[in-house]
């Protein structure tokens, strides 16, 4: 006799169009284990979401932090999934990007593009205030500050939709700023925001500005202009965490209450792609790296085609960046890595030759070194 089926399970997801899109692909195979979802959207108002609530029944809710929105929905009684923050809510797992480490991983990507100056474009919400920490410890060990904005009631309640124009007081202070600049913004409306301001102002992008969004949202980023650079959210990997998340409550098993994912390096596009360095030494040796980094390729080449001194570009190196060129060519070669990890299944000897290393067990000796993790960890957690 066949083993009785359990019954579908219903899941209420109580979300913003921005995270549908975000997580419905990584959802979608745990319609196979007998869940069915049910989209509402968190723009409604809390006794609409209460009385749709009512009437689908759901085993459990998938929702995300909103101000002023996220605790009313929270008060109701069902398992909690909630995105897109850290707090910790009893009964409830909650599931963010780390964003500490996407300020980290902006001001590791400036760095390497020798970027001496550093400016940061902020909301009031409290991961704003997270990705500007981050983004400035990474900086300030290198000797670094930050100029910071906040853009006060940008909170993205309707993501595509924010693009108001920048006041005159902003225009002021974007003008006032030293340039080049390597700016930092908390998420891609407010990387398109900075960007527009730049145009209202003659300031060149990337030239003058340089400009790193975060999300990676393509709707944002891809169609605007400049096309802009972004930390990549690994929105597939939060969503399977938020499914196995309510997997878990609805069997009642114990699941750690706040998960933190890091994020994926940075989408290079147009408002960044260039080299900040003022010195004339840095700003040739980093040009030369981002071009041959790819290659089996070594400091001494780097020397000999540029025709300069091995210990004067080490001397310039730590004035100016505070890492050897071995190191920084180091770096350049393992974001190529994660690139080629990310988007393709290659086994390591072929990502290791295209990432200008010689072999799989360099790859992963040079990787380890700059991340922390092996290759093949990396790879597991997309």
């Amino acid at each position: 006799m066949n083993a009785k089926r359990r019954p579908i399970q219903r899941i209420a997801i109580v979300i913003s169009d921005v995270f549908v899109r975000r997580l419905a692909p990584s959802l979608s195979p745990l319609v196979r284990q007998l869940y069915d979802f049910r989209i509402v959207s968190i723009q409604r108002s809390f006794d609409e979401i209460r009385d749709i609530l009512d009437g689908i029944k759901p085993s459990g809710v998938i929702t995300e932090w909103l101000p002023d929105k996220t605790e009313q929905i929270l008060d109701l009684e069902y398992p909690f999934v909630v995105l897109a923050t850290d707090n910790v809510y009893p009964d409830a797992v909650s599931i963010d990007v780390d964003d500490i480490a996407v300020g980290q991983e902006a001001a590791k990507y400036f760095l390497r593009s020798g970027g001496t100056r550093f400016g940061y474009l902020g909301n009031e919400l409290p991961y704003s205030k997270q990705r500007l920490a981050g983004f400035s410890r990474e900086l300030q060990v290198k000797g670094f500050t930050v100029s910071d904005w906040v853009e006060p009631d940008f909170s993205g309640r309707r993501y595509w939709e924010d693009i108001r124009e920048p006041n005159g007081d902003f225009l002021n202070w974007i003008q006032s700023l030293p340039k080049p600049i390597s700016f930092f913004a908390a998420h891609d409306p407010l990387g398109r925001f900075l960007c527009e301001a730049c145009r209202k102002t003659n300031i060149r992008v990337p030239e003058e500005i340089s400009v790193v969004g975060a999300n990676n949202d393509p709707l944002v980023g891809e169609l605007s202009y400049p096309p802009l650079s972004s930390v990549r959210i690994p929105w597939g990997q939060i969503g399977r965490k938020a499914g196995d998340a309510m997997s878990a409550l609805l069997e009642g098993k114990v699941h750690e209450p706040s998960v933190l994912v890091a994020p994926e390096g940075i989408e290079v596009r147009q408002s960044s792609d260039t080299v900040q360095a003022e010195d004339p030494v840095i700003r040739k040796t980093l040009r030369w790296m981002k071009m041959n980094h790819q290659e089996p390729v070594g400091i001494d080449d780097l020397c000999r085609d540029l025709r300069l001194g091995r210990r004067m570009v080490e001397r310039r190196f730590s004035e100016h960046l505070g890492r050897t060129p071995f190191w920084v060519l180091s770096e350049f070669r393992v974001e190529t890595a994660k690139t080629l990890l990310r988007k393709t299944g290659e086994p390591m000897s072929w990502v290791a030759e295209l990432s200008g290393l010689s072999d799989a067990e360099r790859l992963a000796v040079v990787f380890r070194r700059v991340t922390g993790k092996r290759p093949s960890d990396f790879r597991k957690q997309l």
